[in-house]
């Protein structure tokens, strides 16, 4: 849940540390929200199975999570 209208960033991240794909870099309002990848990077290309990591940025607030890509 974002408390008030900030910048969010939302980014996926290979197991090496590599950015993959941004899902989210633009001006949010207050509230609940969600965003869905569809296992592709930047290019659009299909990237292998494995795990991955997204960071979610909103204000001073930074968090990263850890999810395994299935196919």
């Amino acid at each position: 849940q974002i408390p008030s209208e900030q910048n969010v960033t939302l980014q996926i991240y290979n197991a090496s540390g590599q950015l993959v794909r941004t899902l989210v870099n633009e001006s949010v309002s207050a509230g609940d929200h969600t965003a869905t990848w569809d296992g592709t990077n930047e290019n659009d290309s299909k990237v292998r199975s494995g795990i991955y990591f997204y960071r979610m940025t909103a204000g001073d607030f930074t968090n990263t999570k850890k999810m395994v890509l299935t196919k």
